[in-house]
């Protein structure tokens, strides 16, 4: 199926086009149609699955009418979604700004630990869809600067990490604000008791859509880990693309300017390479992308938020060269490669404040991941260990506290005792050689 044969109105279209979109994600092929049917939706999956788009593509085509958009110049907020971290909020924000690239309607994203003055500002300027985390939003119905009275669609995104990350009862007092007339789109990866509770309480007749679990994605995929220090990452990553067989490889950083960063240190070795990512024209992307995909490009450096749209057939090499502070992105990195049964390599570099990191993302995709031994760069993890507890370090890597702001996560995703489980490991960093490369393409 194509995105093409949904119903969906034409501005969209031409945004998914711009995105490089043709082909819908299994949930948003089966949540779509639902969505714009004004149903109920209870959706079983977690990020990376595309579940993003799965809401978002239908609710601006839902809040697109006439009508709707002639409310006078303050628009009410219309439309609000709630997530438990800065990072989702962000990610989803981004989304609907794609995706709504064509359409006049308005969104914000408001989240704890940041001044609030830019955010009560936009929503004195009228907002039609609110994306937010539960203590921010909270925060600022009690001091007046936000009414749910309007509300038409209300998302509740990730309900179970809600109720790990203590989230529960500040979204139950969202949702007594909220009218009884609006259309519900719940989406959680687990179904525990609580959720399930909760899900029967605020659902009228939904629609129930599942997808795989992101984490089996992994599975097929030759992946390796590389203890590094943070200042030796550039280096150890010129030692591995200086090996030929590498024709290709996409290498993502957490930022913008992390990616600009790699660029130059490759540049100055002559690896042709580029960046992609936010702070590029539509039209550099473009061509950065096509340069990759004709091998014209060795290496393509991207962020998360601009990589959704790479889809590169035969890429055989992905290098993680930040670990990502959500582990289902790391699932959706390595992703990239090991298509349509080619195989397919991830390498990770783990420096001493992505430690956690790591914990959380073996915890997802329930594999330990090998240590890669030919590393010029090692240091073991008894050292990453002893390095980040100096009180010189600190761990504000994992984007600030997870309290009532929803400004980020504190320990692992489930409860944090990610951090422990990481204690554990001792790799053998002597004798063994790198995991063969994966069969050459046709």
């Amino acid at each position: 199926m194509l995105f093409d044969e949904l119903n969906l109105i034409e501005p969209i279209l031409k945004a998914l086009q711009t995105e490089g979109y043709t082909q819908p994600t299994p949930i948003q092929e089966q949540s779509i149609p639902t969505i714009l049917q004004s149903k109920d939706l209870l959706g079983c999956a977690q990020t990376g699955t595309g579940k993003t788009a799965a809401f978002a593509i239908p609710m601006l085509q839902l809040l697109h009418n006439p009508h709707a958009n002639a409310k006078g110049p303050k628009t009410p907020i219309r439309a609000l979604v709630l997530t438990p971290t800065r990072e989702l909020a962000i990610q989803i924000e981004e989304s609907f700004k794609a995706y709504g690239r064509n359409l006049p309607l308005r969104h914000l994203v408001i989240f704890g630990g940041v001044g609030q003055k830019a955010q009560t500002d936009a929503l004195h300027r009228g907002v039609d869809i609110l994306v937010a985390t539960p203590g921010r939003l909270l925060d600022l119905m009690t001091q007046g600067f936000v009414n749910l009275r309007d509300i038409e669609i209300f998302v509740l995104d990730e309900a179970d990490r809600m109720l790990d990350m203590g989230f529960i009862h500040d979204v139950k007092k969202v949702i007594a604000k909220l009218p009884t007339k609006r259309q519900t789109l719940f989406f959680s990866a687990t179904m525990p008791t609580e959720i399930q509770k909760l899900a029967n309480t605020i659902l009228t007749n939904p629609t129930k859509v599942e997808v795989t679990p992101v984490s089996s994605t992994a599975e097929k995929i030759q992946q390796s880990i590389y203890f590094v220090e943070k200042n030796n990452k550039k280096d150890l990553l010129i030692h591995l693309l200086q090996d030929k067989s590498i024709e290709t490889a996409l290498v993502f950083t957490r930022t913008k300017h992390g990616a600009d960063r790699v660029v130059k240190e490759l540049l100055k070795v002559k690896i042709k390479a580029e960046a992609i990512h936010g702070n590029k024209s539509q039209n550099a992307r473009q061509r950065a992308l096509t340069n990759f995909k004709s091998k014209e490009t060795r290496v393509l450096v991207a962020t998360d938020i601009a990589a959704r749209g790479i889809d590169v057939d035969e890429l055989a090499y992905v290098i993680n060269y930040e670990l990502p502070n959500i582990p289902e992105t790391y699932v959706h990195r390595i992703g990239r490669t090991g298509r349509a049964g080619l195989s397919g390599t991830a390498f990770s570099f783990c420096d001493a404040e992505e430690r956690e990191f790591l914990a959380d993302i073996e915890k997802l995709i329930a594999i330990k991941i090998p240590v890669a031994e030919d590393n010029p760069y090692a240091m073991s993890w008894q050292g990453l260990m002893a390095k980040a507890a100096s009180p010189a370090k600190s761990k504000s890597g994992r984007g600030g506290s997870a309290g009532r702001s929803g400004g980020g996560r504190s320990g692992g995703p489930r409860g944090g005792n990610g951090g422990q489980r990481s204690q554990d490991r001792e790799p053998n960093l002597s004798g063994a050689k790198r995991a063969p490369k994966p069969a050459r393409r046709a």
